[in-house]
């Protein structure tokens, strides 16, 4: 059960409302994750969906962005993330087999997606302090820099709301993955 309160999209008003509004839009509701930051902090929930809206629009394909959510998520333990990465993964392209693979850290026959993978799980276990020879590998499997600075963006966005979900313990309302 969640512990910090959430405004119904429907009773939100001024900034709330309208973001809110937005989601509402885009996803056809507002789920709620986004429904408790957005209760609490609007302009932080606009920032974190304009950052992910960059994530979105940069180079990075969208399973790929799909699989470093899903490795971030499962690493940091938010079951919410995974559900709901999960869900929107498999709306990516990516099978569930290949999702099951990602979540382990175990390679799903998609070289150059294990590698961008691989190199997430070290980013997010070393605190973002990493070996020339994790960067030049990663260069290696074939993505640019800008995939490289996009794919820690995408690390950022989802390690947000990890921690959101973790403190709040917030209830589910995706599909729960198992």
């Amino acid at each position: 059960m969640s512990r910090f309160t959430s405004v119904s999209p429907e009773a939100a008003t001024g900034a709330t409302a309208e973001v809110f509004a937005k989601i509402t839009k885009a996803a056809g509701k507002v789920p709620n994750a986004y429904a408790t930051i957005g209760s609490h902090t609007p302009a932080g929930l606009s920032a974190m969906l304009a950052a992910d809206a960059a994530v979105a629009a940069g180079s990075l394909s969208k399973p790929d962005v799909e699989a470093i959510k899903l490795a971030v998520s499962e690493a940091g333990g938010c079951d919410y993330c995974v559900a709901a990465h999960t869900m929107v993964g498999k709306m990516a392209g990516l099978k569930p087999e290949e999702m099951k693979q990602i979540r382990a850290g175990e390679a799903t026959g998609a070289a150059q997606r294990d590698a961008l993978v691989r190199f997430v799980r070290n980013v997010i276990r070393s605190s973002g302090t990493v070996d020339a020879a994790e960067v030049e590998a990663i260069r290696a499997a074939g993505y640019s820099e800008t995939q490289i600075i996009e794919a820690l963006l995408a690390v950022t966005v989802i390690t947000f709301t990890n921690l959101v979900n973790r403190v709040n313990d917030t209830t589910l309302d995706f599909p729960a993955v198992a």
